[in-house]
């Protein structure tokens, strides 16, 4: 069994499919909780809080001790891959990781766009898609290189005001200022796959957005002139409308943020967070804790521009691979792709493979080992964190990625 301190530190673990990352947190918590690995650090944890003076055991909000885990930067419920994991005093170097480069594979399904970029979303508006091929799409991808702006998606977590963005798309109000664009870079792009009509699994959302919702879209996401695409306006609603309507969207699983805060800066009115790349940010809470539970486009029913054959029937898809720095939005990129080759487009498939020193398939924890039981991960666990306390004490490393 090992001690409390051989029991810290950082490691990946390959998120499933359909779960947040703060639910895997939980899940691995739950794992973690009642395994004789950490037996030893839950009994310092005791030990330690029984010193802890009246006031600081009142402050804390969670009085059952339990394994403490945080991570390096949040994806989708949809993406797969790379979750960095901190343990313990390993989460005290998480803040580290938002900041370094990530890959990511992601699947760009063309002719529709939704309010959220992906097809987790709801159709705002479909467009001719019979004239996109892998010619075009990689003419397109030259100006998505180097370094250039990219407009955030509205379910992302930036700060408007003091309120972040998917608040707003939640509560069906505008954000009171135009969402700006931000400088990114992306250092690789290239296609992996192209995927023609009726050769691939991927469809878009079967819900499309209600009318207060591709208002919304109009003021906010600037997403009309879209070339080819039937734009039907809403009338627009009175007060006593609005007030009558006041409801909660269903977005996300909204997750505990359990990296660390991150500095922020102020421009027009935005608080920037630093944000994952590919993915809704969670909400930030200061420090470390135990997780728990431009252009729019409004649409009629009607909104298929014209008649398509039956071999045009699914629209095509295209497979990208790129690595990109912090603050890059994956379904930014399948939202302003879809434009560049004038129609409209939404993620479909994210797999994070790379971030920092973590690889899928070579230094990740899969998602199958926490289920095998601690007979299958224990040992494996044990060399990822030795393998990352070496690496954080060599000479000049400091606990930073590269």
């Amino acid at each position: 069994m090992p001690t409390s301190t051989l029991s810290e530190g950082v490691f990946a673990i390959n998120k499933p499919k359909s779960v947040s990352s703060a639910q895997t947190l939980r899940d691995l918590q739950k794992a973690f909780n009642s395994s004789k690995f950490f037996a030893s650090w839950l009994s310092a944890e005791k030990a330690n809080r029984l010193r802890e003076t009246s006031r600081e055991q009142r402050k804390r909000r969670k009085k059952t001790v339990e394994v403490k885990l945080g991570h390096g930067g949040t994806l989708d419920p949809m993406a797969t891959g790379v979750l960095i994991v901190g343990v313990g005093k390993g989460t005290k170097f998480l803040q580290n990781y938002l900041s370094c480069t990530k890959t990511y594979e992601a699947t760009i399904l063309f002719g529709a766009a939704t309010d959220s970029y992906d097809t987790l979303g709801k159709v705002l508006n479909k467009a001719p898609y019979a004239h996109i091929t892998r010619e075009k799409v990689e003419k397109a991808l030259e100006k998505f290189r180097g370094k250039i702006m990219q407009r955030p998606p509205l379910y992302s977590a930036l700060h408007v005001q003091g309120k972040r963005l998917y608040e707003y798309a939640r509560e069906g109000k505008e954000v009171p200022v135009e969402i700006q664009e931000r400088p990114v870079e992306v250092q690789e792009l290239s296609i992996v796959e192209w995927l023609q009509g009726g050769s691939h699994r991927y469809k878009w959302p079967s819900q499309e957005a209600e009318t207060d919702d591709k208002e919304l879209a109009e003021a906010v996401l600037h997403l009309q002139d879209i070339p080819g695409t039937l734009v039907e306006v809403p009338n627009k609603r009175s007060k006593n409308d609005d007030h009558s309507r006041k409801r909660k969207r269903k977005i996300r699983e909204e997750e505990d943020v359990i990296a660390p805060s991150v500095p922020t800066t102020k421009r027009q009115g935005v608080d920037e967070t630093l944000c994952m790349s590919g993915g809704l940010q969670e909400p930030h809470y200061r420090g470390i804790v135990n997780t728990k539970p431009e252009d729019p486009i409004s649409i009629s029913s009607e909104s298929i521009p014209r008649e398509v054959s039956p071999s045009e029937e699914q629209p095509p898809a295209v497979r990208l691979r790129m690595t990109v720095t912090s603050g890059f939005y994956v379904r930014a990129l399948a939202h302003d792709l879809g434009k560049a080759v004038e129609s409209l487009g939404c993620m479909s498939d994210l797999v994070r493979s790379t971030q920092e020193k973590f690889q899928l398939g070579h230094n990740v924890l899969e998602w199958s080992d926490i289920e095998g039981g601690e007979e299958v991960w224990a040992s494996k666990l044990e060399t990822m964190l030795k393998d990352w306390r070496d690496r954080t004490e060599e000479p000049g490393a400091h606990g930073k990625p590269e």
